[in-house]
């Protein structure tokens, strides 16, 4: 399962079959008549990609199931010398590369501030490329074959002329096809808006659409979202906009609706007459690792307000009367209102604290180099 959001108040939403792996097992541990189900949302992946699709942006879709020539994609990677890149992006259009889902012609560029060599990125992302959706032959053939399309370009966010020449650079690329562009911005939201002034500007797709995939977070707070959204929408059309919780593609995450829902053990029990209490438990095995922007945006902006929550509301509401976005949607918001506002003092607030796991030392919060030493 994957939502991209469209708008701040409706989702896309695209479902495709889901076996439960044998790793699942949610602990279910009996206390009297009622259960107590414990969820832990732990940092793993299954590596299955995002993948935003929608309408064309009022042209004519001359690409769909074009993959003999005529067309060509380019996924351009905002942030690429990030961690969230790294970790999660370049992992995940890989697994879209291995499972034949990229059309024929397709190139990928970074982006970012950092100087770096197309050589230096490659080498950079095949660290955390892997082939765990499955075993098939050709893993390594394959893997070499993505990298040998990936590329970069170093630029500032607002910069009109590194946008320009980046979009050079694709033309020569894109040969002359009918281009599509997709740019995925994996950068703090207080550069969105200069990145999409400059893109639409100066790197737009001169003959096919364009379109901006945006992470989460969307703003620090309700009145700075809907800021940006006003922003953003000078320059783009609402139909090129996806708004994207990468968290969700996770394999616990999208397994979630058909362990409540077609699952005939869980099914009748599920309901406060048999749970007495649900936790949500988000672990990591590592520290902030360069993710200075926690310390001003917080682990609770950057994580229980999109990720944590999106998860409750799946966990626990209705079944939806169909699949469709609006339905499911509307099902999750009905959660949202009945949930009682959360009192300062039933909140603990900490910080990582420097450790040792297996003989190797994990740095503290403060530790990070990114971060202030009085934070």
């Amino acid at each position: 399962m994957l939502l991209c959001f469209r708008t701040p108040a409706t989702f896309s939403f695209r479902c495709r079959p889901i076996l439960l792996p044998p790793a699942f097992s949610p602990a279910l541990v009996q206390t009297g008549r009622r259960y107590r189900i414990h969820l832990n949302c732990a940092d793993s992946s299954n590596g299955h990609p995002l993948n935003a699709v929608s309408k064309l942006d009022g042209k004519e879709d001359k690409s769909d199931g074009d993959t003999t020539g005529g067309t060509t994609l380019s996924i351009i990677v905002i942030g690429a010398s990030g961690d969230l890149a790294k970790k999660k992006i370049f992992p995940a259009l890989f697994a879209l590369y291995y499972d034949n889902c990229l059309p024929e012609y397709f190139t990928v560029f970074g982006y970012s501030r950092s100087k770096m060599s197309d050589k230096e990125l490659r080498t950079a992302i095949s660290q955390t490329l892997t082939c765990r959706i499955d075993q098939r032959e050709n893993c390594s053939g394959k893997m070499d074959k993505f990298l040998q399309r990936c590329f970069y370009h170093p630029g500032q966010y607002g910069s009109n002329q590194d946008f320009a020449e980046l979009h050079n650079k694709l033309q020569k690329k894109e040969g002359g096809k009918l281009s599509n562009r997709l740019f995925y911005l994996s950068i703090p939201p207080n550069v969105f808006v200069e990145v999409v002034s400059s893109a639409s500007t100066s790197a737009s797709s001169p003959n096919g659409w364009t379109r901006v995939i945006v992470e989460k977070p969307f703003g620090r707070d309700s009145e700075s979202s809907a800021q940006l959204t006003t922003s953003l929408k000078k320059y783009l059309q609402e139909e090129q906009i996806f708004r994207i919780d990468h968290y969700l593609g996770k394999e616990l995450v999208e397994n979630l609706s058909v362990l409540r829902f077609s699952n005939l053990i869980f099914e009748p029990l599920w309901s406060r007459k048999y749970i007495r209490s649900v936790q949500f438990v988000f672990s990591e095995d590592f520290g902030t690792e360069g993710r200075g922007y926690f310390d001003s945006y917080g682990i609770i902006r950057d994580i229980m307000q999109n990720h944590l929550l999106q998860i409750l509301a799946l966990f626990a509401m209705e079944a939806p009367v169909s699949l469709d976005a609006e339905d499911i949607r509307n099902e999750k918001v009905k959660v949202l209102r009945s949930m009682r506002k959360l009192k300062l003092e039933d909140v603990v607030i900490g910080q990582y604290k420097g450790h040792q796991i297996d003989g190797k030392t994990k740095p503290s919060y403060t530790d990070d180099p990114l971060v202030s030493k009085t934070a």
